[in-house]
């Protein structure tokens, strides 16, 4: 497994951790759950250049879907829900009940904030762009002023 840094000039530091398969994980400087850096892995900034291309013109507003090997670890239902994410618009907000449908059920609103919640690679699968059904800012594993940066970022705040 490999890792890096990057400077995002807007929310903080980044770290990004991948393999071969992809990326695996992004995670905040600042975040409800702090991953740790593991002795086995290797840090290697050259394997991470593409990914830090299209995160910097994704800042710089030069760049609205990201083209990556990603290679999150999840469940059946959590890729199904990060595969919805996927599909969400830039700019634009979404409610968690409207993932809930789009994966097939309408009922598990709930789950899928959960699922939401547990998403590895936030930005590049845009989870910030899910809030609640009043419009409302709901968690973020950056925090909530990370969410509301991200979403004015791209310019569609409700």
């Amino acid at each position: 497994m490999y890792y890096d840094f990057f400077n995002t000039g807007l929310i903080g530091r980044l770290t990004l951790v991948g393999d071969k398969e992809g990326l695996k994980h992004i995670a905040f400087e600042e975040e409800k759950k702090p991953l740790s850096i593991q002795e086995q892995w290797e840090r290697r900034p050259g394997f991470f250049e593409e990914v830090k291309a299209q995160l910097r013109a994704y800042f710089k507003r030069e760049r609205k879907q990201f083209d990556l090997p990603l290679a999150p670890v999840g469940t059946s239902f959590q890729h199904k829900v990060w595969q919805a994410l996927r599909a969400i618009p830039y700019g634009q907000l979404v409610s968690y009940k409207s993932i809930a449908e789009a994966v097939g059920n309408p009922k598990a609103v709930r789950a899928v904030g959960r699922a939401n919640g547990q998403n590895p690679i936030p930005i590049i699968i845009p989870c910030h762009r899910v809030v609640g059904s009043d419009g409302s800012l709901t968690g973020f594993g950056g925090g909530l002023e990370t969410k509301r940066r991200l979403i004015e970022l791209e310019r569609a705040w409700p």
